[in-house]
């Protein structure tokens, strides 16, 4: 029952997250890292703001159907697959911070086993 009305319930705006440098603020829809805006898709805005709200937590596919596309959509699991590659990929250097854990799930972390890259800025 807790489930059904955690699903149907949307998430607060809040406060923006920080995590390692990674800065995702709700109410402007914006996300940067290290003071770079990063450009996301709604999904992976979406996915990005569940899991750092949820950080250093492993999280199953069928989790993050449940808490980030809701109950009312009926995907394929492997859809969170596609959706967490482009979120890395958008991340571009801070794409490490979203780990697989293998056999379980996804997790963000600040402190990824491969290190996160900082931006090279040119000099002026």
């Amino acid at each position: 029952m807790r489930a059904v009305l955690r699903r149907r319930t949307p998430e607060s705006t809040g406060e923006a997250l920080t995590i390692a440098g990674l800065t995702l603020d709700p109410a402007t829809h914006r996300v940067s890292f290290e003071d770079t805006a990063l450009k996301l898709g709604p999904t992976e805005f979406k996915l990005l703001h569940y899991l750092m709200g949820h950080a250093e937590r492993v999280h199953s596919r069928a989790q993050l159907l449940d808490n980030v596309w809701g109950d009312h959509v009926y995907i394929e699991e492997r859809t969170v697959d596609v959706h967490v590659k482009r979120l890395r990929e958008a991340l571009a250097h801070a794409g490490s911070m979203v780990e697989t854990v293998r056999g379980a799930g996804y997790r963000l972390t600040a402190k990824p086993a491969v290190p996160v890259q900082t931006p090279v800025r040119a000099s002026a």
